[in-house]
């Protein structure tokens, strides 16, 4: 059984895809070879930061459309952790999107030496809200 200090420390995301429940399409979820970190630290407290890696770079002040297409192409939050079993649980307090924290986000997790994969919770897509399964891929920093 995996305990919460054998995720300490920083993840480098190395892909992050989501499956389609509806169809069993599987897609990169912010483009191939995305900008990705999770961080757990000792005191229950973890941070992400995931960006697609080709994004938007304005020359001038941000138009509505713009500040729409850099929001979906990001994600970062922070929030308190618990390990219990094969499952870590993330209890979001702050988020670039406000709907992440109603709920305590439960992630199946695998862990063998330095790789981490974050996967296996249906969830719904922020941009689509289509219902999907991610899968997240980490080696430690």
């Amino acid at each position: 059984m995996t305990s919460a200090a054998n995720l300490l420390g920083t993840w480098r995301m190395l892909s992050w895809t989501r499956t389609s429940v509806a169809t069993g399409v599987v897609e990169d979820a912010l483009g191939p070879n995305p900008i990705g970190y999770i961080a757990y630290h000792a005191d229950g407290r973890m941070m992400a930061f995931v960006q697609r890696r080709e994004r938007l770079v304005p020359d001038g002040p941000l138009t509505p459309a713009q500040k729409a297409e850099l929001f979906d192409s990001m994600l970062a939050y922070t929030a308190a952790y618990r390990v219990e079993g094969d499952r870590v649980i993330h209890t979001v307090d702050g988020s670039w999107n406000p709907l992440w924290g109603r709920e305590p986000l439960i992630r199946p997790f695998t862990l063998d030496g330095d790789h981490l994969v974050i996967s296996g919770a249906p969830g719904h897509d922020p941009v689509t809200g289509d219902e999907v399964v991610y899968r997240m891929e980490f080696e430690r920093v």
